[in-house]
């Protein structure tokens, strides 16, 4: 009875999750098969199980997007920025996680009391003041704009910070020992046992970068420097409305993130257990 009970509960819980994975999959489906039809096709077959049937599929959408607007310019600049910021924050986030776990210095205390009070505070928060600062400074309509201002990331120097309490102090006085500077101490000892922790902050900073919005819509105005969620807001608008050259154009923006979400996956998920469970 009880090893049936058991079953019954692992049956349920197979079927909820299956239900939800189908509930979040859907869309991007949809998206996908969308894609791949007639744009009369699209809204014809919206609502019903039709529109997961890829029915008259070609990629003449996918080449309507490209005759249509300059997809590659956009996509490069998503991929500058959000490359800059990831880069940029892994050398600035892990300097700081390192200096607030590991190092004695005066006011170490209220720059993590700051840092903890900064996570709680979203970039609606303070998008006019910092508006108003760059127009000051003249960097609208510029890559610096869109770079800058998010290189620095308190949920991330805190997930390295977390990190780092973790790992053996022995390491560090062995490395001291043998006469290694406190930066030597850091890319020859620390870095190297580190790797989850970069490459949890690594991958979500390309989720959560590559489909800003709200920022690269205020401080950009031109298409030389505009990202790809500006872009498909602003191709959305082009005379004629086409569906299908709209769905063809999400699932090329969605595609780097599925796919380096895929190839970093085990990397991820060792990373948020060591980083968030340690300290």
């Amino acid at each position: 009875m009880r090893r049936l009970r058991g079953g019954l509960q692992a049956l349920l819980v197979y079927a909820v999750l299956a239900f939800l994975a189908a509930v979040y999959v859907a869309p991007i489906a949809f998206m996908v098969v969308g894609s791949l039809k007639p744009d009369a096709r699209v809204l014809a077959d919206m609502g019903s199980a039709a529109a997961f049937v890829p029915a008259e599929a070609s990629l003449e959408n996918y080449r309507d997007v490209f005759g249509r607007v300059s997809f590659g310019r956009f996509l490069f600049n998503s991929v500058l920025i959000t490359g800059a910021i990831m880069l940029g924050g892994l050398l600035v986030n892990g300097f700081l996680g390192y200096a607030l776990a590991r190092l004695r210095w005066r006011g170490r205390g209220w720059v993590l009391a700051g840092l903890l009070a900064l996570l709680i505070l979203p970039l609606e928060a303070i998008a006019v003041p910092l508006f108003y600062q760059v127009t000051l400074l003249g960097w609208r309509d510029t890559y610096v704009v869109q770079i800058l201002p998010f290189v620095a990331h308190a949920f991330f120097v805190y997930l390295f910070y977390v990190f780092f309490l973790g790992l053996p102090k022995e390491l560090e006085e062995a490395a001291r020992m043998d006469g290694a500077s406190v930066l030597g101490t850091y890319f020859r000892i620390i870095l190297p046992n580190a790797k989850p922790a970069f490459a949890t902050v690594a991958i979500l900073t390309f989720l959560f970068q590559w489909g800003q919005y709200l920022w690269p819509l205020m401080v950009t105005s031109g298409e030389r420097v505009r990202p790809l969620p500006v872009a498909i807001a602003a191709f959305r608008t082009l005379p004629p409305l086409q569906w299908g050259d709209i769905l063809a154009f999400g699932v090329m923006m969605v595609a780097p993130v599925i796919v380096v979400f895929l190839a970093f996956q085990r990397w991820f998920v060792r990373g948020v257990a060591e980083s968030g469970l340690k300290g």
